[in-house]
């Protein structure tokens, strides 16, 4: 009684043992801006965001030399206008600032939707290729990892 105990105690010991190794847990990792610059659509997308900012850069170029040009022109009046013409001209150069500022801060909020918009699907197809590699290796974690710069 006593040995057939002991047999059933290794048996049950080696079967737990197999089961434990068969099941051993994989973990991966992956940096995930370096599959990104690989990844064929990222130029595509770098393209037209480039593109994108480029023509806000001009815009904002060409208001910069406008309001140069009225600065220039209202300094060149100099003391010979009246008080009046003085006060719209300076009314003016004040509203085209505004504008100025308020382009800058429109530009910049389109420049981070465009990113987003334009980048978006290029980290899901990613993240999808990850999932599908992981599942099919038997991955049962996959840590995206993020290169730091200092």
């Amino acid at each position: 009684m006593r040995n057939l105990m002991k047999f059933i105690t290794v048996v049950l010991f080696v079967g737990i043992t197999a089961s434990l190794n068969a099941q051993t847990p994989k973990f991966g990792h992956i940096e995930l801006q370096a599959l990104i610059q690989v990844m064929p659509e990222r130029a595509a997308a770098e393209t037209e965001f480039n593109k994108f900012q480029s023509d806000l850069e001009d815009v904002f170029g060409e208001l910069q030399k406008d309001l140069q040009t009225k600065m220039a022109d209202f300094q060149q009046l100099g003391d010979s206008i009246s008080e009046i013409k003085r006060n719209a001209k300076v009314t003016e150069i004040q509203d085209m600032q505004q504008r100025i500022q308020n382009y800058q801060q429109t530009a910049q909020q389109q420049l981070q939707q465009k990113q987003a918009d334009l980048f978006k699907p290029i980290f899901a197809k990613a993240e999808t290729a990850i999932g599908e590699v992981a599942k099919e290796k038997g991955v049962i974690y996959v840590l995206m990892l993020a290169k730091v710069i200092m």
